[in-house]
This record gives C-alpha cells, structure tokens and sequence, in this order.
C-alpha cells in the first residue's frame, strides 16, 4: 500500500520537512512584527502567514447576507495549529479570502430555516461553530475522520459551550463497508486539512465509514436539511451513498469542487436526477452555471433546487 505522505505532493504540502522549523521563527516575537508589513506586498497570501506564538484563540464572526449588523461570534483555539483560526487573525475575525467569507454568510444566512446541519469534513469545525453561534436550536453533526483534527474540533466545540448543539462524529462519510486507515499522532505542525477517504496511508489508525443515507434515517421527513461536504476530491462517494437523502430532504449543500481530483460529469449525474442547480461560490455572488466545471480561483460550490430569484428575494447576491 502506498503513503501519500510519502508522494511528492504530500512531501510539497509540508515543505519537505522545513515547514515546522520556519513557521516556529515565522511565529516568534523576534520575527513576526515584521510580517505586518509584508502583507501589504502583492501576491502574498494573507492567511497562509503564521500567528504570533502567543496567541492561543480567536474570535471569528459570521453575518447575515443582507443584515451585516446582524453577526455572530465564536471562538477557534490553537492559530499556530488551525488553519482557519489563523485566517481569522490576520482577518480580524473573518476569513482572509472574500469568497471563503461569503460562502460562510451564506450557509448561515440558508440556515435560519433548516433545522438539521450535516458538516462533512468538518476540520477544527468553523462551520458547525459559525451556525450553532448564528442559530442556537439548530441540530448539528460535524464528520472529522483524522484523530488529531477531531480532537481540535471537540476542544473548539467545548470551548464555546456548544456540546449540547454539535455532536461530533469521528467517521468518514460514504461507502458504510470500507474501513479507512488514517494518520495517528499529532498531525505535525500544521493540522491537515487536505486528507480525503480516497488517500491511501500505510500506517495509523481505522475508521470505519458510514453512509449519508444510513444516517439519515433518524431525521424525520419534513426536517430541512443543510450540508457542507469539504472531502479533497471524495464528494461523489458522499453523494453516491447519499441519493435517498437528497431525494427525500433535497438539502442545500456547499460542495468543495477541486480542478485536480473532481470527477464532475458524474457529480452532475449524481445531483441533477433531484433538481438540483448549480452555482458558483464567488466572492460576494452566486454565479449560476449550467454546468460543473471547476474552477481554478473559486473552489466552492452551491447546489440548490431554489431558483435564482428565490435565493435574490432572500437575500443572496446571484448573477444569472
């Protein structure tokens, strides 16, 4: 079995072997003043700069599309570890990129009426955490198969006093007969978030998967259901062991769509049979598209039954 850790782009994404040493510097109080002004050099990008070492939480703010006044608080632990807590630094509580912010607003501004929100891949939980602090009876299931990242993900949910509203799964999503094996340890210096059920790893822990449409099973009909699936390439699984739960709840559903490991016509085929349209995430638009085809700048989808001008009269920014 191979490792992809040990593939050349897994040894790229750590920057073979250098990354943990050069974010410590990065981070010290020595170095880090003078990252303030590097951010105002052009083709830096913001969020990917180190947190001063230390900072142990932030605040991070969702709104609601139409009401900017309108936001919610809560907190990420661990910036020198979490990805996204550390955009949310150098964001002064928002994400860094203006359409990763906007695809934030925008699953808590189509929340307000689902009463169920299922977060596959959850990460450190930014979504889960974001719709809990913006609607406090909404249910809420976060899915994060890699230990380390689970357990940032249970100390953000603890933190915040949300264990009541978020129940975290340790799980992958998709084939219920497949056992993953997944990193063990720390995760390093940075926690992964590019680790996906189709990666193969030659060591580490199980984890056993479960099925959209099995888990389903305890909504009842009329719930509302609302999904985000960030899965590195792995969403046609998710939805290929999910058709009775679109079928029966048609969700709408924020889909992370990679250019490099998307297999689009089929999630076309997969989608569509239930009517669903597609859109575009950009920053501050929906761009409706006839068609899936990934983007290179824009990474998020949104997939719908609601009609353009449904989603306008609520409230959401859509090109036709």
């Amino acid at each position: 079995m191979g490792d992809y850790r040990r593939t050349f782009l897994g040894r790229r994404q750590q920057w073979f072997g250098l990354k943990p040493a050069a974010k410590r510097a990065l981070a010290s109080p020595l170095l880090h003043p003078l990252l303030r002004p590097a951010t105002r050099l052009p083709g830096i990008t913001i969020g990917r700069l180190p947190a001063p070492a230390h900072l142990t939480e932030v605040t991070g703010r969702v709104r609601t599309l139409g009401a900017p006044d309108d936001a919610a608080e809560f907190v990420l632990l661990r910036p020198d570890r979490c990805e996204i807590a550390k955009e949310m630094y150098w964001g002064a509580g928002r994400r860094t990129s203006a359409a990763d912010a906007f695809a934030l607003d925008l699953m808590a501004t189509r929340a307000a009426d689902a009463e169920v929100f299922l977060d596959i891949g959850a990460y450190t939980g930014i979504f889960s955490l974001a719709l809990a602090a913006a609607h406090a009876d909404q249910e809420i299931h976060a899915f994060e198969m890699v230990p380390a990242v689970a357990d940032a993900c249970q100390a953000n949910i603890e933190r915040n006093g949300f264990g009541q509203q978020i129940a975290l799964h340790r799980i992958g999503v998709g084939d219920p007969d497949v056992v993953l094996s997944v990193p063990c340890g720390d995760g390093g210096s940075a926690l992964p978030s590019f680790y996906s059920v189709d990666m193969e790893f030659s060591s580490g822990t199980e984890v056993p998967c479960r099925s959209l449409d099995g888990f389903a099973e305890q909504f009842d009909p009329s719930d509302r259901v609302l999904l985000k699936v960030d899965v590195e390439g792995a969403e046609n699984t998710v939805f290929g062991f999910g058709q009775q739960l679109l079928a029966a709840h048609r969700p709408e559903i924020l889909c992370e769509v990679l250019p490099a490991r998307a297999q689009p016509r089929e999630l076309e085929k997969l989608l569509a049979s239930h009517g669903y349209s597609f859109y575009l995430v950009g920053e501050g638009v929906l761009e409706h598209r006839q068609r899936i085809v990934p983007d290179e700048d824009f990474r998020d989808w949104f997939f719908t039954t609601a009609t353009p001008g449904e989603l306008a009269a609520a409230g959401v920014p859509v090109r036709d």
